[in-house]
């Protein structure tokens, strides 16, 4: 037998091999957490509209106001689960259980895992897409209604854009950064002005929101990027919603290698009321920036064939210049 032949078979039992061990894992999975069509479907029915949704996760939105800084406290809103969000978990459950599809994402992503970073995979692929807010939350934050428009929103980091759909209907220009080739293209396809990462704060004028989402731990100069922010705002009126997770750990993917970034942001506190504090008091307060209000939101991923998704905690600020 020749050599080509016997290397694609190696292949081929390498491909069989890695679907029956994915098909053997989800086998195991689904009965260790008793994932049946019943237990789905009772799941399914808690994030619907009723009440058990939020008894069980009304933990991703708890704050002890007591333990946040005196000048935070009194810009603390209390968010709840609503309707956009149980409509995000109602699709990342069904997606989980597509089991084909999952073994398909597993496979492709352990190919591309050596070629491109997990977001430019996902972007590939067209799954992993997050949850910030609402847009309701969002309304609520900015203290908005529906009908408010301003001229032009700034979403860096956008990755597929979903999260910059939220808001973007409020603006006539919507223009986002991204890393991701694969996600540019998302951007694209939705009609928003992919600008490069350099490029945004040099255009000729100013933007009335700037988002940064979950960006702030996974760059390279977060101070810079900071004073950059307030100085691209329109000067009065401009704001920055900005995302942090907490507890805070900074650092960014440089070659498919995890390093810690250039200006190292050392965040104190354990708890997250501590930590939002933090940033406030120390790091918002140094850029030039002041607290206008804070919530806390459940940051949320779509699954795969492990977990029906993921979530981490946020931190989410409104944040307006501080006069020169």
């Amino acid at each position: 037998m020749c050599h080509p032949q016997l290397r694609t078979l190696v292949f081929v039992g390498w491909v069989i091999g890695y679907v029956a061990f994915l098909v053997a894992i989800r086998r195991m999975w689904t009965v260790k957490y008793t994932r049946s069509p019943l237990a789905r479907s009772l799941f399914m029915n808690m994030v619907g509209e009723n009440d058990s949704a939020a008894i069980e996760t009304q933990r991703w939105y708890r704050c002890s106001p007591d333990l946040l800084g005196e000048t935070l406290r009194p810009l603390f809103v209390q968010s709840h689960l609503d309707p956009d969000t149980r409509a995000f978990l109602r699709q990342s459950i069904e997606k989980s259980g597509w089991l084909f599809t999952q073994l398909y994402h597993s496979f492709a992503s352990t190919v591309l895992s050596r070629m491109m970073s997990r977001t430019s995979i996902n972007g590939l692929l067209g799954r992993g897409s997050m949850f910030v807010f609402s847009a309701e939350q969002f309304h609520q934050l900015l203290r908005i209604t529906p009908e408010w428009r301003a001229e032009r929103l700034l979403d860096l980091g956008a990755g597929d854009g979903g999260v910059t759909e939220v808001m973007g209907s409020h603006f006539r220009e919507v223009y986002a950064t991204e890393v991701s080739q694969p996600m540019k293209w998302h951007l694209q396809r939705r009609n928003y002005i992919v600008l490069g990462i350099d490029e945004w704060p040099q255009k000729g004028f100013k933007y009335d929101l700037i988002s940064c989402l979950n960006l702030l731990d996974r760059c390279e100069n977060p101070l810079d990027l900071l004073r950059t922010m307030r100085q691209s705002l329109v000067p009065g009126t401009g704001r920055v919603i900005l995302a942090a997770v907490l507890p805070f750990q900074p650092y960014v993917e440089i070659g498919g290698k995890w390093q810690r970034p250039k200006q190292y942001l050392r965040v104190k506190g354990k708890t997250w009321e501590e930590q939002a504090t933090n940033l406030s008091n120390e790091v918002f307060q140094a850029a030039g920036f002041e607290v206008e209000a804070v919530t806390r939101l459940p940051y949320l991923c779509e699954g795969d064939m492990y977990n029906d998704y993921y979530v981490l905690d946020d931190a989410v600020f409104v944040l307006k210049a501080l006069e020169d």
